[in-house]
């Protein structure tokens, strides 16, 4: 309990701390250079602020559901229900983020616990690359942010499926040994604090509610950063290079690739951040964006290492990217 009340209060202090700089940085009526009071300022803080604004709700629906799953909803129940024909176990997993829309934050430590309760591994990953994706809420924010273009919408849901299932095959095939690891020590520090909280708070509401403020902090970073750094792209970056690289049949879902990856965004609030650059980049390498950021991004990269082993982890990477640039490219060509 205290190492999850000092995170918290860190999340706290830090989320407190870039909402007053950004106040002071963005408000009208302070004195700032005369090269920060032009246009270019005027552009970066609509960008900037539009974007946290149509966010924010979707990104505070996905954590109390997540807190809620998390807190009343046992992991027996969802075992009892995997099918054990393997197609079905997969069609399955693909759409249990439907009843249970679990953030892909809170996903992992889930995953792990059903994993080692008996649920298969190829079951296990295919929830954890589709679970963030197809489901109410991150249906209901694509939609707001593509609301003129709802063909990126079906393509997105269409293609994590597509993906997913593959995957799943592919490790159903494949693997032999369990690719967890033997010592999972270190999954409560990089992963979640709430088991310990859990085991030692009755209060199933108080717990609830704690794990969504955390939680929300913690996505609330991951949402302010990436909206920053997507409004200074898209305000001080030529936009003629963005339009050479946004529509090259390649480099467009490369860079998109790498954007996603680094950003590490929330999957309830990367549509927005992908409706922002629809005038310069390609509607492929968008819905790259929106497919690999959910699947593997550098926050969920280290949630799994810190489960499963090294090799395995490269070689799901792998195939995510390999499958997701594929897909996207193909539909690139003949949807869009």
């Amino acid at each position: 309990m205290q190492i999850s009340l000092i995170r918290w209060s860190r999340n706290v202090i830090f989320t407190i701390s870039v909402l007053f700089l950004l106040y002071i940085f963005l408000h009208n009526n302070i004195r700032i250079p005369s090269l920060l009071e032009s246009n270019t300022l005027q552009t970066f803080k609509t960008m900037f602020i539009s974007i946290i604004l149509e966010a924010i709700p979707f990104v505070l629906l996905g954590v109390v559901l997540s807190s809620i799953l998390q807190v009343f909803v046992s992991e027996k129940l969802i075992q009892r229900l995997i099918p054990r024909n393997p197609i079905l176990g997969i069609i399955f997993a693909c759409l249990l983020g439907i009843i249970f829309p679990v953030c892909e934050c809170g996903m992992i430590p889930v995953v792990r616990r059903l994993i080692q309760k008996g649920m298969p591994v190829y079951v296990a990953v295919v929830f954890i690359l589709t679970g963030p994706i197809i489901n109410p809420v991150v249906y209901a924010a694509t939609f707001m942010a593509f609301r003129t273009h709802p063909d990126l919408l079906y393509a997105r849901m269409g293609l994590a499926f597509i993906v997913a299932s593959f995957i799943g095959l592919i490790l159903y095939k494949t693997i032999k040994k369990s690719p967890l690891k033997r010592s999972l020590s270190s999954f409560h520090v990089i992963g979640s604090s709430h088991e310990h909280d859990h085991d030692h708070n009755h209060n199933k509401l108080s717990s609830m509610l704690s794990h969504a403020a955390e939680e929300f902090f913690e996505m609330g970073k991951f949402l302010m950063f990436g909206a920053m750094l997507t409004a200074l792209i898209q305000t001080f970056v030529v936009r003629e290079s963005l339009v050479s690289i946004g529509h090259g049949a390649i480099i467009s879902h490369l860079f998109m690739m790498g954007f996603a990856y680094i950003l590490s965004l929330c999957s309830t609030s990367d549509a927005f951040v992908a409706s922002s650059f629809l005038n310069t980049f390609s509607k492929g390498s968008l819905l790259t964006f929106m497919v690999v950021g959910p699947m593997l991004d550098f926050k969920s990269t280290l949630m799994l290492l810190s489960v499963f082993k090294k090799k395995f982890v490269l070689v799901l990477s792998l195939l995510i990217a390999v499958f997701t640039l594929a897909g996207s490219m193909i539909i690139e060509h003949f949807y869009f």
